[in-house]
């Protein structure tokens, strides 16, 4: 019998699919034979000998292990002590949740995923005041770029009343970096929960994009045990400054950890807004408001300086970049200063845009599932824009490489349902949303690997034993089937995290 923790000598009985196979094996069973966390043989079902521990697929589809690329890990994890938001049809309805929402022990409410952008009342403080009384109490958009907070809330936290409540922007990840700074006694087991999930989704690595100072945080949680995912940590600018000084690269080992599973990742500079806030930078205006464009919240100069410094240290960029001006902004940085890594969000990009991605070697760190998400509103809201909304399709046959995630909270943290959206464009039965921007199976399978879809992580002899095993095939699945893919286990270096 196998159990999580031990690490299986053979893989019996498994069926390969994946992008761009050249193994002869089809659909037919294979044993795959590991060794030292890496791939040693690939035969045909029982034609080597099985020697040590063997895990049965049970003829289950292998495929490379998944990634999300893109996940706010305490955030995430505390999403479970917080008042779900996503079902408030109206302001009156959010305030009215959070009226029966428990009470923190650190004497808060707090809710999370509420979508305004619709709503056909405005957010205001009399509103929540009303519900709530004298508990703080803080919502946070479904984009987290803007939060509500009632008249306690807002003394506790030392902002001034201004009939709203509403907090956009910088002043928003100040109420959220506040709302995470946890003792690690409470953060460390939502997170090592949080991992335990994304492992039964045969997830077995994340980019961790908190916005603190992560690598003491990833040392102190590997000492304790932590063992189930990869990490690669985000540095905001902020920290840019230490990171330099103290020598961090760009892949190198989190220092003082017990292992190498964290690692030093990008620096992540936010330039604008979101879609749900009305703050993306785009090139034509909001509805309604002739003058709103939204923000460019780092100017193209102060831009430029950053991703220098990062470059010149060895440390990638990952820059957040929703609306098209933003986008455009992006890429003009990324040439001036020959910096790598990725443009977080893509979520409108012009049409004479999309192919320097690709030829900038910029990779696409796109969230397939805010897609069907925002939909509505961006049918709403971006209607009056001639940049290609979420334009994965484009994207993928410019070449550019595209890299599957789920931005959690905002979405799941479920590679499957990124999957679905991404080949489907469509949820609970609804007709395609921009159909034609829809991917293939293979490469969508390929964007949520490591390597992304250029560059697709691979089951051969001498690749990294990082895999999943899973019901049916995703190439060949509905939308239906991929959304309720079930994985039977994952491995990480050839040693089980999940098993089923």
């Amino acid at each position: 019998m196998t159990a999580v923790g031990d690490a299986p000598d053979v893989i019996a009985n498994a069926r390969l699919t994946g992008a761009d196979r050249t193994d002869p094996f089809l659909d037919e069973p294979v044993d795959i034979h590991l060794g030292e966390g890496f791939i040693v043989d690939i035969a045909p079902a029982g034609a080597l000998p099985r020697r040590g521990r063997v895990l049965d697929a049970g003829g289950a589809w292998l495929i490379p292990g998944l990634w999300d690329h893109h996940v706010h890990v305490v955030q995430w994890a505390l999403a479970a002590q917080r008042e779900s938001l996503g079902v408030a049809s109206s302001a009156a309805h959010a305030a009215a949740l959070m009226a029966r929402a428990p009470v923190l022990p650190d004497g808060r409410r707090v809710g999370a995923g509420f979508r305004d952008a619709l709503w056909s009342d405005a957010p205001s403080l009399a509103v929540l005041d009303a519900a709530t009384g004298e508990v703080p109490t803080y919502l946070v958009n479904a984009d987290v770029h803007s939060v509500w907070l009632n008249s306690a809330a807002l003394r506790r936290e030392g902002f001034e009343p201004d009939g709203t409540g509403i907090l956009r922007e910088e002043p928003a990840f100040e109420i959220s970096r506040r709302l995470n700074a946890v003792d690690a006694s409470v953060a460390d087991p939502l997170v090592a929960s949080m991992a335990r999930d994304a492992a039964a989704r045969g997830i077995v690595g994340i980019v961790d994009l908190d916005m603190a100072w992560n690598e003491d945080a990833w040392a102190r949680r590997i000492a304790a045990g932590f063992d189930t995912l990869r990490v690669e940590f985000g540095i905001y600018p902020e920290f840019l400054d230490r990171a330099i000084a103290e020598g961090l690269q760009t892949g190198d080992a989190a220092r003082g950890a017990a292992s190498d599973l964290a690692r030093v990742g990008s620096l992540k500079v936010i330039t604008d807004g979101s879609l749900g806030t009305r703050t993306a930078a785009t090139s034509r205006p909001y509805p309604g408001d002739p003058h709103n464009h939204g923000l460019l919240t780092v100017d193209v100069a102060t831009l430029i300086d950053l991703m220098t410094r990062a470059t010149g240290a060895g440390i990638a960029s990952a820059i957040h970049a929703i609306g098209d001006v933003a986008n455009s902004h992006a890429l003009d940085a990324f040439a001036a200063t020959g910096a790598w890594g990725t443009i977080e969000h893509a979520q409108l990009v012009a049409h004479a845009d999309i192919p320097r991605f690709a030829r900038l070697g910029v990779g696409a760190s796109v969230q397939p599932e805010h897609a069907i998400d925002d939909r509505d509103m961006t049918d709403a809201i971006w209607a009056e824009q001639t940049a290609q909304p979420y334009p994965l399709r484009s994207l993928a046959d410019s070449g550019a490489n595209l890299l599957f995630g789920s931005d959690a909270p905002v979405a799941p943290l479920d590679p499957w349902a990124a999957m679905a959206a991404a080949v489907f464009r469509t949820r609970d039965g609804r007709e395609p949303w921009q159909g034609a921007q829809s991917i293939p199976a293979a490469t969508a399978l390929a964007a949520s690997t490591h390597g992304g879809s250029a560059d697709a992580d691979r089951i051969e002899p001498g690749a990294r034993a990082d895999l999943a095993l899973c019901t049916g095939d995703p190439l060949a699945a509905t939308a239906e089937q991929l959304r309720g893919m079930t994985v039977g286990a994952t491995l990480l270096a050839g040693r089980l995290t999940h098993l089923g």
